[in-house]
């Protein structure tokens, strides 16, 4: 088996037992209860599909696109008004592209996603404790 550069773009979207996602451009489709298990479904199809080809797909090789409404949707904990707060944006204007009434610029997706990536990086390096 050999390796590839292939970027595989697979689109998450919610539904009503877990998740789906597709790929752009290949054959591949999958299904999952959580992001987790829809992620590793993903791989597992995407290996599937290009074992023909005798080519091995890594996690490099999937990029896992979600629209920000089911983003938001999902990840209730994360709550819109902080984040524009925390990334310096109109709490507004993310609403409304939460909300699906408005959709951002490249150079505004990259700030939010840069903010929900620093954020993720914040909790994962806190740990919580309980004190009696």
């Amino acid at each position: 088996m050999k390796t590839t550069k292939k970027k595989i773009i697979m689109i998450v979207e919610k539904t009503e037992t877990g998740f789906s996602a597709f790929a752009k451009d290949y054959p591949v489709f999958t299904t999952g209860r959580t992001i987790s298990e829809l992620i590793n479904n993903a791989f597992e199809a995407a290996n599937l599909c290009f074992e023909d080809q005798l080519i091995q797909i890594t996690h490099e090789n999937l990029k896992f696109e979600i629209d920000f409404k089911q983003f938001f949707q999902y990840y209730k904990v994360l709550n819109s008004k902080f984040l524009a707060e925390k990334i310096g944006m109109n709490p507004t204007l993310l609403s409304q592209y939460v909300q699906g009434h408005k959709k951002p610029s490249d150079s505004q997706t990259e700030k939010i996603l840069l903010g929900i990536q620093q954020i993720g990086k914040e909790l994962a390096e806190i740990n919580l404790i309980y004190r009696k």
